[in-house]
């Protein structure tokens, strides 16, 4: 059973910065792929980065200039380091990693306000 945990949300004003983390673990690991979505208020959830285990990396269009994904395969850890943040990026982040099945973490609220 594969456990996520995130970590980093919060409030920062419009134009600041915030890193998430992501932690997996438990017995076995053998994670692929590990990334991030997003859901807002009212809103679908959204893609937003993921990284593989060779750490090739996919951002979304509306993130690719501001969001950088990183890794740690030693921790099992996915980073995701957010800057120029607007009050659109306010929404609950979820961290996946990807085995043989996809795990989610619980999420991590992001708001970004003045």
């Amino acid at each position: 059973q594969v456990q996520i945990v995130e970590s980093g949300g919060g409030l920062v004003r419009p134009g600041g910065s915030l890193r998430l983390s992501c932690a997996a673990s438990g017995s076995d690991l053998s994670i692929a792929a590990m990334g991030w979505y997003r859901q807002a208020p009212g809103k679908q959830r959204e893609f937003i980065a993921s990284i593989t285990s060779g750490r090739i990396t996919n951002h979304a269009y509306a993130v690719k200039d501001r969001f950088t994904i990183s890794r740690d395969n030693a921790k099992n850890t996915v980073y995701l380091q957010m800057s120029s943040l607007k009050p659109e990026d306010t929404a609950n982040y979820y961290c996946f990693a990807d085995q043989s099945f996809r795990a989610w973490g619980q999420g991590i609220q992001v708001t970004v306000s003045s």
